[in-house]
């Protein structure tokens, strides 16, 4: 079935949307992290961001997908969206920035402190995180995402 020029062009939007997003947010605390958290040299971050930049074009779109299908679960009150924010995040990028920590050269101990910053920085930036994405996709004219879909009893 052949896709319609609407539907390219919300997908075009959403994957830079999407990017952008984590481009910006997370080279920002990436570099709070890395430098006071784990204690990596300039250099060192210098390369993580690098590296992480690489890495975010690829995974950006998939995890507002992730976080998307996760966000169905939440409830409308601002504890639940906190936590199933939080643990989209968590879930998704972990396990992506230490292996990108542990390229970069972080190991033994500042590795492993690296992790766990990263950790709790998914945990306290998980909403945070949720709110810039919406913003950003609304300003390219996309919906927020995560939304359940409307049924014959709403």
């Amino acid at each position: 079935m052949p896709v319609s020029p609407e539907e390219k062009s919300v997908g075009r939007r959403s994957f830079i949307a999407d990017t952008l997003s984590l481009l910006l947010f997370f080279t920002t605390t990436g570099i709070i992290n890395e430098r006071m958290i784990a204690g990596m040299t300039w250099e060192q971050v210098f390369h993580a961001r690098l590296l992480g930049a690489v890495f975010m074009v690829p995974v950006a779109r998939p995890y507002g997908l992730w976080r998307d299908w996760i966000m169905k679960r939440a409830r409308e009150t601002a504890l639940s969206q906190l936590i199933w924010d939080c643990a989209a995040l968590m879930t998704f990028q972990v396990p992506i920035y230490a292996a990108i920590i542990a390229v970069s050269g972080a190991a033994g101990a500042g590795l492993l402190s690296g992790i766990i910053g990263a950790t709790v920085m998914m945990l306290v930036l998980g909403r945070p995180y949720g709110l810039f994405l919406n913003w950003v996709r609304r300003v390219f004219g996309l919906p927020r995402g995560g939304t359940k879909p409307m049924s014959l009893n709403n």
